[in-house]
């Protein structure tokens, strides 16, 4: 008889087991679905014929990444970007790297309130850095031009780079500094010879980061755009006119450009992260 109620609650249990790993699939399945199935529908509107974006679909063409790429608003809007987005990147790289050794390297007081600090605009929304930069260029009388907007992208991509940084810093043996300079290489030798080739993918990584963020941001650009406007702005300015699946065509390129540099990212992160393993199995097979 007990053993007949022990196989019953089994089989209740195993039940209710199924129809709770039925509906987190089910959620699981809409919680994608209403995320991508937009980001989707843009991508395939992209090699529609049709000149509008509706179902059914007509016929298959590459017609509009052909309008895209004889459109000179849009390739000038590009070429501006990517403008914007290599100053940005240069910048924060040089001062993102400097901060992170510096926080790295020395003690200071208040070193944990600074290190806060540092990371805060990446957090700001881009209404206030956006309107906060524009009272600035007003008061110092600065014109408003692709120069004033890659200052406002330096603000968040300067985070980027320094937690980048730093994050593959603390996660060096400082034996191997330690070592270089018992051996007689100076500070600057031992940057060069020890520390940067240890902190290159963290470089390249955040390097990639910070040029995808630029090339796709828009908030801060609306408020320090001058006459030249870069791709986001254009497509904004397109779009008041109606969508088009010229705009789907650009829209598939920037996301096809933002998923690979993230995923190159993704695996030079990865590979930084499998580098550190090995280092940590051959100290314990010294030790």
């Amino acid at each position: 008889m007990q053993e007949e109620l022990r196989i019953k609650k089994t089989h209740e249990l195993a039940k209710s087991f199924s129809a709770g790993d039925f509906i987190l699939r089910l959620y699981v399945f809409i919680f994608f679905l209403v995320l991508y199935s937009p980001i989707i529908i843009v991508v395939i509107f992209s090699f529609n014929e049709a000149p509008f974006s509706y179902f059914p679909f007509k016929k298959f063409t590459f017609y509009w990444y052909k309008e895209f790429l004889n459109n000179n608003d849009l390739m000038q809007a590009v070429f501006n970007s990517i403008k914007v987005g290599i100053a940005a990147t240069v910048f924060s790289l040089i001062v993102g790297t400097l901060l992170a050794l510096a926080m790295d390297e020395f003690i200071f007081p208040l070193k944990g309130v600074f290190h806060r600090v540092s990371t805060w605009p990446i957090t700001f929304p881009g209404v206030i850095t956006g309107v906060a930069l524009l009272l600035f260029c007003s008061f110092a009388k600065f014109d408003l031009s692709l120069i004033t907007v890659a200052i406002g992208h330096i603000t968040f991509c300067i985070p980027v780079v320094y937690l980048e940084v730093l994050a593959r810093l603390k996660a060096m043996d400082k034996s191997m500094v330690l070592a270089a300079m018992d051996l007689g290489a100076n500070r600057w030798r031992a940057f060069f010879s020890v520390v940067l080739p240890n902190i290159t993918t963290a470089l390249l990584g955040a390097a990639l980061l910070a040029f995808t963020l630029s090339f796709d941001e828009i908030i801060v650009t609306i408020f320090l755009t001058g006459r030249d406007n870069t791709l986001p702005m254009q497509i904004w300015a397109m779009l008041r006119r109606g969508m088009t699946p010229e705009i789907n065509a650009v829209g598939t390129i920037i996301l096809f450009v933002s998923i690979t540099s993230v995923f190159i990212w993704e695996r030079l992160r990865s590979r930084d992260m499998g580098q550190k393993q090995i280092q940590i199995a051959k100290a314990r097979l010294r030790v």
